[in-house]
């Protein structure tokens, strides 16, 4: 999301019908797939789920399906939950959503989530719900019961477009691994299996858009020595400043960083504003692994007009837990994010107000907020960081971070289909 663009199927059993906080018209029983001429072996299950018992069995899906896969890392389960959860997720807040876990000879193999957005409704008006969330084991009918499932449930709600995987929207988990599956996923990435692009297309998806994300080896001295000068030129005045957050003040720091934000990112492909509901949940959420030199704001004539924020990479020390944190991961979690140090980050948000934009002020203040970060890191003993996600549209960005030294080495893909 890095941004500075300067250019068959059963009734649910009782036990899991609880009544969705977030959809008051009844969950349909996925014998819909038949309507749209859909086979559905009779070993193959999509059951509803909701509730805390629903929401257990939907994240527990993927462990089995990764078991093999040695670059997995399982997202810590009571993190997944808060996502999942309609009273804690202020995504879900007015949208309909619903989630569901496939089975085959009663043994869980598959799940996907639909979701209709208020907000992107608003924005774009093209009628389109989103799937998001999905994983199933190498069987195409799985894919085709879940996805038909997901679609099913969207059309008899008045959508005529299906786009994903956004998990649950683009300002959270976006698109689909299809290339990069050799290297463990970081903090607030998606990871898949090599399977899952095929049986996705042939359920009749197509490419809507690609993100990459990029490998930057933290060196010193990055920019180059003509960018060196050209930065120096622009930014050593007096009314530009860069400043790191105030805790103090965090939540206003960060409602400040999503209205830029929300000004850089306003014409890109796929954007959503942020509300300032979910910018509040995002500073609880950050500021406990947060530090002051992984957010800076970049101010012109007292005007805040730039921010970058850099994560630390909490993949690299969970992958051991298998998703749990308790009873003891908490305690080795908390020393290695405090004590010991983490080597690997992620920038995961960077933004120059539009007006800036394609303008050699606005390119200086992205290269200088990378090179601030950059340098305050080096000094912690942080060594590698993600990038991402770039859209494969934004090409002055891409340039950018290509001068810089970065390498794409993943990339995911959004889909689309026509209901």
């Amino acid at each position: 999301m890095v941004n500075a663009d300067t250019s068959s199927v059963t009734e649910q059993p009782k036990e899991m019908a609880e009544t969705q906080v977030h959809d008051d018209t009844k969950t349909p029983n996925v014998e819909a797939a038949s309507a749209h001429n859909v086979s559905v072996p009779s070993e193959i299950s999509i059951e509803a789920v909701s509730g805390a018992k629903g929401r257990k069995a939907f994240i527990a899906v993927p462990s089995a399906i990764y078991a093999d896969d040695p670059n997995y890392v399982a997202p810590l389960e009571f993190e997944i939950d808060a996502r999942l959860n309609p009273k804690a997720n202020p995504t879900l807040k007015n949208a309909q959503h619903q989630l569901w876990v496939a089975y085959k000879n009663a043994k869980p193999v598959g799940r996907i989530s639909a979701l209709i957005n208020p907000i992107h409704l608003d924005w774009y008006k093209d009628d389109a719900g989103h799937f998001g969330f999905i994983e199933g084991i190498d069987d195409e009918a799985v894919f085709r019961a879940l996805l038909t499932t997901a679609e099913n449930w969207m059309r008899e709600r008045g959508m005529k477009k299906v786009v994903g995987p956004l998990s649950f929207s683009v300002n959270e988990e976006t698109g689909l691994l299809i290339d990069g599956f050799d290297k463990p996923p970081v903090i607030m990435m998606p990871h898949a299996r090599t399977w899952y692009k095929t049986h996705i297309e042939q359920c009749g998806y197509e490419k809507a858009m690609d993100t990459y994300a990029l490998s930057y080896k933290n060196e010193r001295q990055q920019i180059p020595e003509r960018r060196r000068r050209f930065i120096e030129r622009a930014l050593n005045k007096p009314n530009i400043k860069f400043r790191q957050v105030d805790f103090s003040r965090f939540k206003e720091d960060v409602r400040l960083a999503i209205d830029i934000f929300n000004d850089a990112w306003s014409e890109n492909w796929g954007y959503i504003p942020f509300t300032y509901e979910q910018a509040d949940h995002m500073a609880s959420e950050l500021r406990p692994i947060l530090e002051g030199h992984n957010f800076v704001i970049g101010e012109h004539d007292g005007e805040p007009v730039a921010f970058a924020i850099v994560l630390p990479n909490i993949n690299a020390a969970i992958k051991e837990f298998k998703g749990k944190l308790l009873p003891f991961n908490w305690t080795k979690l908390l020393y290695r994010l405090k004590v010991k140090g983490i080597d690997e980050a992620r920038m995961p948000l960077m933004g120059v107000r539009k007006k800036y934009q394609g303008k050699p002020l606005g390119t200086a203040f992205a290269y200088q907020l990378i090179h601030l970060t950059n340098e305050k890191n080096i000094d912690r003993g942080l060594r590698w960081t993600e990038l991402s996600w770039i859209l494969e549209s934004n090409v002055p960005m891409l340039n950018m971070l290509h001068d810089l030294g970065g390498e794409i080495y993943k990339t995911h893909r959004v889909f689309e289909k026509s209901l």
